[in-house]
């Protein structure tokens, strides 16, 4: 009997926002390819990355642990190369799982020669997965497409993004209006999915597992017309923050200096060399309307993907998973990126379409037909792709596979909030700092968030935590750790993450044992 075609299409798009979808009800950016999706499909409405920046996040999306247990906690700092992840897992179902774009990767440098390229960069491949196209930091392959078709053939991976000089109606919009060199048709996003259709041409026959890694929406926050226009500033939202810098600041010492590091440059192309908390709120409205710009452009290209799986008859035997791997503060708080503790940089989205049951049966207790509203978490973005595969599970990792979700049903035990953490040590960049302001060693560098529907519990290594109660403060301006009528909260929710913490330590080993004379090994979920 011939076998049933199982593919995998499993997307992300770098610093994409939870909120920031047509089929969420956001107010201004159109998604109609990624709506039509959710409305085939199952979207989560609670989903949180376990971590920021790109390389951490990656790592627990890609191993399925908590970044407590996988320990590349920034970019640049190496992956363990004794964890597994859904690349390595998913060849021992028979699939070469291939890379269009990154997963931003550290080696472990105890594998390799101290000479070794790969421990010259923190953009490298996780190991398992092949690569099609690899397009990190330098965007050779990219650039070089764009030299072949006429352009200047001094193009490198920063004078790739230089706005076109003297653009009309530059000065009055903001330093992200103007568009690039290139056109649309020959974007990054535009060439990653070329290269992708080419790829999927020479497989129909065949099953296949696709990685495809967009860079967009993430900066340089440049839109190659006609998005560049497509929204005006005038329509968006201005952020959410304190009326001033200082008042902003005054919330915690963390984010006072987060305020006084981050520069405007990582941001915009101009050549002004300030603070991004100090982005005026012209330029702050103009770089959300190119940031959806951005993500209108990453759905177009959604749009030419699916049409072809639809025409080439494969879209009934894929299995298409949309995420992200972090969110952005667009000016929130001040802020620009994916940092801190606020809910912007880690809510993202996760929409999985099921072939095999495209369409549920409404009136489930979760929710819509296909609107989850549990917590769900990166780390069960693994577990589903194999579980939806057929594929063994392995136990030491954090996640839950979502798969019941998929067919209609509530897991028992399911979790009811959400963790993430965030270390900001960043070696060999601004630790001195740190230092400096706070006395205070890498190792002590770090933060633990629990979220649930009411509130949100920070607690940090060695600086003092917060609280901050969501349903009458769902901004996070307020925080109340230090309110005597919040104490029981407070003990309540760190103890809450220390059974949490107690409960995801790594259990690689530790539920096999010999004693009785046999080798015993006991297999089950952490949670009865």
């Amino acid at each position: 009997m011939k076998n049933k075609r199982k593919n995998i299409l499993f997307i992300t798009a770098d610093q994409w926002r939870g909120d920031s979808l047509g089929c969420v009800g956001h107010s201004v950016v159109l998604t109609p390819n990624i709506d039509q999706l959710a409305r085939e499909g199952v979207i989560f409405r609670k989903h949180y990355t376990q971590t920021v920046p790109c390389g951490p996040a990656r790592a627990s999306l890609l191993t399925g642990l908590y970044a407590m247990n996988h320990r590349s906690v920034n970019n640049g700092t190496p992956l363990n190369g004794r964890f597994t992840n859904i690349a390595l897992e998913a060849r021992k179902s028979g699939y070469d799982p291939t890379l269009f774009g990154y997963t931003d990767t550290s080696a472990d440098p105890r594998d390799f020669h101290q000479k070794d390229p790969l421990l010259t960069t923190y953009e490298g491949l996780i190991p398992g997965m092949s690569s099609g196209v690899t397009l990190t930091n330098n965007q050779r392959p990219w650039i070089a497409e764009l030299i072949t078709k006429g352009y200047d053939q001094t193009l490198n991976q920063h004078t790739v993004y230089d706005p076109i000089p003297n653009y009309p109606g530059a000065e009055k919009r903001g330093a992200t209006f103007p568009p690039p060199v290139y056109s649309n048709e020959d974007s990054s996003a535009a060439f990653l999915t070329d290269e992708l259709l080419k790829w999927l041409s020479v497989r129909v026959a065949e099953n296949w597992f696709a990685h495809l890694s967009f860079l967009r929406p993430h900066p340089p926050w440049i839109a190659p017309e006609p998005y560049n226009t497509m929204y005006d500033p005038s329509d968006v939202s201005k952020p959410m923050r304190r009326e001033s810098l200082k008042q902003e600041g005054k919330q915690h010492p963390l984010l006072k200096m987060l305020h006084a590091k981050i520069p405007r440059s990582k941001f915009f192309s101009d050549n002004y060399q300030g603070l991004a908390a100090e982005t005026s709120e012209k330029d702050i409205l103009q770089a959300r309307a190119t940031y959806y710009g951005l993500m209108s452009e990453i759905d177009h290209h959604l749009g030419r993907v699916i049409s072809y799986l639809k025409q080439s008859g494969q879209y009934e035997s894929t299995l298409i998973v949309f995420t992200s791997d972090h969110g952005e503060q667009l000016g929130d708080h001040y802020l620009f990126g994916k940092v801190g503790y606020f809910d912007a940089s880690y809510s993202i989205p996760l929409i999985i379409r099921n072939p095999e049951n495209a369409v549920l049966s409404s009136g489930k207790s979760f929710g819509s037909a296909n609107s989850i509203e549990v917590f769900t978490e990166g780390i069960d973005v693994m577990p589903t792709i194999l579980d939806w595969l057929g594929a063994e599970i392995p136990e030491e990792i954090d996640g839950r596979s979502l798969l019941p979700f998929l067919n209609g049903n509530v897991p028992e035990n399911w979790r009811t909030e959400a963790h993430w953490e965030y270390d900001f040590r960043e070696i060999g960049s601004f630790q001195p700092m740190i230092e400096q302001q706070f006395g205070l060693s890498p190792d002590q560098c770090s933060l633990t968030v629990i979220r649930d529907d009411r509130y949100k519990y920070v607690h940090m290594t060695a600086l003092p935590p917060l609280l901050f109660d969501l349903q009458d403060d769902p901004e996070e301006f307020v925080n109340r750790a230090d309110d005597p009528d919040c104490r029981n909260i407070v003990l309540e929710y760190a103890q809450k993450m220390l059974s949490w913490s107690m409960l995801h330590r790594d259990r690689t080993l530790v539920n096999i044992n010999m004693e009785s004379g046999s080798l015993v090994h006991w297999k089950g979920p952490r949670i009865l």
